[in-house]
């Protein structure tokens, strides 16, 4: 239900998910009566599409007809706080309460989160405050929050504080809470920091994902350079873990901008011995590279082992490893390129 209601919601007008909504009911799942969990569904699948405006008035046009519980408020809760409205979020949180209905974890966290996203940290611990008279304990979603809203406002110090206040409160921190202290180090320009509690995590046993790795790139390259990034990236290989995409894309892209396409190289190789095809912006970024070097085999190389993939090549990459076959008269992969991407 919650698929269909979504493609009509992100291809069709307002008017075709709310008759989409009904002739489920009426057509396709007979006999089957529509309460507040359907209704849910439906409320949340706007919220999802940033339809804020049809959200609210799907919730007041249908309120007499579905009761609504504390989970349909707190999904448009939710739907506001991503639409970045943070008087949104309070006004409909005052409309819950006016309602009767009692306010959860959850909606607390929707909260903090909202003011945190914007930098605000200190209303997000006015609002922790607010839970514990409430006998609502914080949970380390939302400690993690704290730090990541500490970090925006650039307050190394709070950041550092919430993190040890975790394990005052029993909790164990976990890899979401030390990406969100790297970060704020790496905002504040505090790399030796950022790179001491990545050797912590290592020790600890809670390793690095996606986000730890990226955040540890982005900021080693604004102060480390080159030592700094390669230093990281060793490591990464060295553990054989996979970054995604985005990640790939600004690495080869830092290779290449400094004139290192043969680290962008090595970066290819390990992605495709891990089974992985990168992407075609990867790809042109790598091919240029190494052509501006004079090392067009290897880019030559590259391109049809992504061919041989099912993946055609980019326009560009094509277009400046033919320049460069071109000149150097290489008319054998000329024939064979142009063949190849005939056929693809």
């Amino acid at each position: 239900m919650g698929i269909v209601l979504s493609k009509l919601a992100k291809f069709g007008s307002f008017e075709d998910t709310l008759e989409g909504f009904e002739r489920l009911e009426r057509e396709v799942l007979v006999g089957r009566a529509f309460g507040v969990g359907e209704f849910n569904v439906l409320i949340r699948v706007l919220c999802l599409e940033r339809q804020m405006k049809d959200a609210r008035v799907v919730f007041g046009k249908m309120l007499s007809r579905f009761s609504p519980n504390l989970q349909t408020f707190n999904i448009l809760l939710l739907g506001f706080k991503e639409s970045g409205d943070v008087t949104a979020v309070e006004l409909f949180y005052n409309e819950m309460v006016r309602r009767g209905f009692k306010p959860n974890v959850v909606s607390y966290s929707i909260r903090i989160d909202a003011y945190c996203k914007k930098g605000c940290v200190g209303d997000g611990l006015r609002l922790v405050d607010e839970m514990e008279r409430l006998n609502l304990m914080p949970t380390l979603e939302i400690l993690t929050t704290l730090i990541h809203g500490a970090g925006i406002a650039r307050n190394v110090s709070r950041a550092r504080e919430l993190f040890d206040e975790i394990a005052k409160r029993g909790l164990a921190p976990d890899i979401g809470a030390y990406n969100a202290l790297i970060g704020c180090y790496f905002r504040c320009r505090d790399v030796e920091s950022g790179l001491s509690l990545m050797g912590e995590m290592e020790e600890k046993g809670i390793g690095l994902d996606h986000v730890s790795y990226h955040t540890l790139f982005l900021g080693l390259k604004r102060s480390h350079g080159m030592e700094g990034v390669y230093m990281v990236y060793q490591r990464m290989v060295e553990r054989k873990f996979v970054p995604k995409m985005y990640t790939v894309v600004m690495l080869m892209k830092f290779f290449c901008e400094n004139r290192r396409p043969d680290l962008g190289l090595e970066l290819w190789r390990f992605l495709v011995d891990r089974g992985c095809c990168p992407h075609e912006h990867a790809m042109d970024l790598l091919v240029t590279g190494l052509c501006c070097v004079g090392r067009m085999e290897e880019a030559y190389d590259c391109l049809m082992q992504m061919a041989e993939r099912g993946r055609p090549p980019g326009k560009r990459a094509l277009q400046v490893l033919v320049r460069f076959l071109v000149k150097a008269g290489k008319t054998e992969k000329l024939r064979k390129l142009s063949k190849m991407t005939n056929m693809s």
